[in-house]
């Protein structure tokens, strides 16, 4: 019926609302994780392209053997020194060098790496797979430069170079290490990344010109800007899809759903014609599940992940928006015409009342009258026929 019909919308209605508070509370998550990203200070990194040379040394993992490494079993010699500079965007460098004493072998890379974790310029550690990576964050730029004594013989050919074997910069694990470009600056003249690109690396190897003269490697990485770590935020955002769902198979009247599913129809009959004359309103249902929106789970809530939630979520505001005012209109319809029955079915109950119910006073005076008609004529009968006798009577 009409009564169940109006239920039906409002219930469809209530769920629109309650949907629509849940989208903006997705909006809300999202744009969390993009502050979040925004906050993230950006990176520099270099790190080994192979495993720093760990020969002579067998105990541990590889992480401790590297670290137990001493300096001189990688060619290391005395005076050669690792230099670390970290320069942020106002130019200000932050410097730490480390010079190898007059016995290598009583050093180790972990001596190394104590020595740049404590001077604040630069954080450093192993990998997992035995690579030197050093990282940086806040700074521009950071540069590593490696600088070793050729170990010639008075020629003046380089008997040494980067990648061959038994040169520092090899069995540091940096032998191959290469330019590497980077991630197009919209801000950069050129229209192709380059070294000097976010996230490049430039890499300069300079050979000493004769025996005894010191080669450099100089590797320079360019900052990169970096994504928080959002996981929480994408979860949350995960469990308000479910909610969508879950609130929308609610949002049910007398077993009718109008908002669960496409397929759903409701029709509001009028009038009583099954024919060609009848009177019905035909309300087709929406899919507004986080499928029927097209909401899609987060995984990370990255920049270009956040950007896409982003737009989801305003197409799906837009969607309920207008599904809304599409029900609000049919129930207003439905509720017009609820008025106009109940003032037909008011109208016909007066006019069959005129047909078969009469007015107690009109009738009783009515009858009272006739009464009273019938009195006087038996009173005016009687009265004659006294008079007839009383006349017979003179004779």
């Amino acid at each position: 019926g009409i009564g169940n019909a109006i239920k039906t919308l409002e219930a469809a209605d209530n769920g629109i609302k309650a949907i629509t508070k849940l989208v903006e509370s997705a909006q809300s998550t999202v744009r969390q994780a993009q502050q979040n990203n925004t906050d993230a200070e950006a990176e520099t990194q270099i790190q080994g392209l192979a495993a720093v040379d760990t020969t002579g040394v067998s105990a541990g993992t590889t992480q401790q053997r590297v670290l137990d490494q001493n300096l001189g079993a990688l060619n290391f010699k005395n005076g050669d020194t690792i230099e670390l500079t970290a320069t942020d965007a106002n130019g200000t460098e932050s410097k730490v060098t480390y010079t190898v004493g007059a016995t290598p072998a009583t050093e180790t890379v972990n001596d190394v790496i104590n020595r740049i974790n404590n001077s604040g310029v630069a954080k450093a550690s192993v990998t997992s797979d035995g690579r030197l990576d050093i990282r940086a964050n806040g700074a521009e730029t950071l540069n590593l430069t490696i600088t070793t004594q050729d170990t010639g013989n008075g020629s003046t050919a380089d008997l040494i170079t980067q990648n061959a074997a038994g040169s520092v910069f090899a069995s540091l694990g940096f032998g191959d290490n290469a330019d590497a470009v980077g991630v197009d600056d919209e801000n950069d003249a050129n229209t192709t990344a380059d070294v000097d690109d976010p996230g490049g690396t430039r890499v300069v190897y300079t050979e000493g010109t004769s025996a005894n003269l010191f080669d450099t490697l100089t590797i320079t990485n360019q900052a990169q800007a970096q994504e928080a770590d959002n996981s929480d935020l994408a979860e949350q955002f995960n469990d308000i899809l479910q909610q969508i769902d879950e609130l929308a198979a609610d949002a049910s009247f007398n077993g009718i759903n109008l908002i669960n599913s496409s397929d759903t129809e409701l029709t509001v009959a009028f009038n009583e014609r099954r024919d060609e004359g009848r009177s019905e309103l035909t309300i087709g249902g929406r899919d507004l599940t986080s499928f029927g929106l097209s909401l899609t789970g987060a995984f990370d809530l990255g920049a270009v992940e956040s950007e896409d939630k982003l737009n989801q979520l305003a197409n799906a505001l837009t969607t309920l928006r207008a599904t809304g005012s599409q029900f609000g209109s049919q129930l207003t319809t439905v509720n017009i015409r609820e008025d106009f029955t109940k003032e037909l079915v008011n109208t016909l109950q007066t006019g069959a009342d005129n047909l078969v119910l009469a007015d107690t006073n009109e009738e009783g005076a009515n009858l009272l009258a006739l009464q009273t008609r019938q009195q006087l004529s038996t009173t005016a009968l009687s009265l004659s026929s006294q008079a007839d006798q009383a006349v017979l009577r003179l004779f």
